[in-house]
């Protein structure tokens, strides 16, 4: 059974306060110390908190029937099923993601959580689940399968952007590469039909699909890949080592594969441990 907790601004506007009062710098630079008893309260509960992202598609977003969809809402109920307790999934967003985890208001973040030696300081990840990624994308109609298949093909792009950077090095000559000042202007000439292609992020394409169906866009070519880890508060090496023994079945299994192929037009491919 899945709950979804609604975070209202008012809720917002409390979690400020209350870190405004004990100092917003401590709280995010000192991890809580507490006993390693996360894993033990959510099965004896036999509920699970779970911070997810509903504003970022494909990852996360707020489907037709007004219920969160995405990679990481079904990663968060697969790993409620494989522990055997129900799910509560709470929508956060980049900036209260890791407070959330700190203060004990998700035992977990699936939120396109990328792993940095700053955020290590203060929360810990288990391994990888899910590739974050630059890519070209297209029509399926368009038969792309190599960088050379873009010979004589017009890819939007937005100007210094890290797609940008990835796409000159691999783009063959013949390739009218079209470039743009930000992301809503590259957006705009492939929705727009100006170019045949867009090099840009897996999120940002997530939105064009989810917004114009109709143009039946597909990843196509990679750039750049780096992968996505689940939060966990600092010290919770039982609940973490459970959930990376999930993760490690659900690749072996190809459960991982088949998630990222649904949401992001392609498998997993090879996540660090």
């Amino acid at each position: 059974m899945t709950t979804v907790r609604t975070v209202t601004s008012s809720t917002r506007r409390l979690t400020l306060g209350v870190f405004a009062a004990a100092g917003l710098s401590a709280a995010l630079m000192a991890p809580a110390a507490h006993a390693q008893n996360a894993l033990d309260n959510i099965l004896k509960a036999k509920e699970i908190k779970i911070a997810i992202p509903t504003d970022y598609p494909p990852y996360g977003f707020v489907g037709t029937d007004l219920k969160p969809q995405g990679l990481d809402v079904e990663m968060a109920n697969y790993i409620a099923t494989k522990l055997g307790v129900k799910v509560e999934l709470i929508p956060v967003t980049s900036a209260n993601r890791i407070p959330y985890l700190q203060t004990q208001k998700a035992d977990l973040v699936i939120s396109t959580l990328g792993k940095n030696p700053e955020r290590e300081k203060v929360i810990d990840f288990t391994a990888a689940y899910a590739p974050f990624f630059q890519a070209v994308f297209a029509s399926k109609s368009l038969n792309i399968k190599s960088f050379a298949d873009l010979t004589g093909k017009s890819v939007a792009v937005t100007r210094g952007a890290m797609e940008d950077q990835e796409l000159a090095k691999v783009a063959p000559p013949g390739v009218d590469v079209k470039r743009f000042e930000d992301h809503a202007a590259s957006i705009s000439a492939f929705v727009s039909g100006q170019t045949q292609a867009i090099a840009t992020s897996a999120s940002t394409a997530g939105t064009i699909m989810v917004k114009n169906p109709n143009l039946q866009t597909e990843y196509k070519l990679l750039l750049k890949d780096s992968p996505n880890f689940i939060g966990v508060a600092k010290g919770e090496d039982k609940l973490r080592l459970r959930v990376n023994e999930i993760i490690a079945e659900a690749r072996k299994s190809g459960d991982i594969d088949k998630m990222s192929s649904k949401w992001l037009g392609r498998p997993a491919g090879d996540l660090p441990l």
